[in-house]
């Protein structure tokens, strides 16, 4: 099935912009205090009621982040940790094989996982800045010459 190939850049570009309006409309609400007491929430799970900021930021910013596709890998990467925190804390409180609590969060932190590993693709601002040189097109070396 070599013809799906060509169609990895839409691919990631999908995975991307699903990713980041999932990540801006579960992020942002916790920076606008639209749920009500967060912070009593987060501590009730045993984590410190500051940890809803940083939650905010790195969804918030993480979602803009993929939708620009850039710094992705980073980005990405945090948002994995992220949700394996909160499914560890938080959503698995019935144990591991109560998958129903916790399959949200772990599709979100392997698909980010996904992202941080193969890279925004060619439709972003990380492939000009980050990318170039990789994937098919040779670079010289490190001597210059050819």
């Amino acid at each position: 099935m070599k013809f799906l190939d060509k169609l990895q850049p839409l691919s990631q570009l999908g995975l991307r912009i699903v990713l980041g309006i999932i990540f801006l409309a579960h992020g942002y609400p916790k920076l606008t205090h639209t749920h009500g007491n967060l912070q009593g929430v987060f501590v009730e799970h045993g984590l410190p009621g500051y940890f809803v900021y940083v939650s905010g930021i790195l969804e918030t910013f993480g979602g803009g982040l993929f939708f620009l596709g850039l710094f992705t890998r980073p980005a990405a990467l945090l948002l994995a940790i992220e949700m394996c925190v909160a499914i560890w804390k938080v959503h698995s409180l019935h144990g591991i094989y109560a998958v129903r609590d916790y399959e949200f969060p772990l599709a979100l932190a392997g698909a980010c996982l996904v992202l941080a590993t193969v890279g925004a693709g060619l439709i972003s601002l990380d492939h000009p800045i980050f990318e170039r040189g990789r994937g098919g097109r040779s670079r010289p070396p490190l001597g210059g010459k050819a």
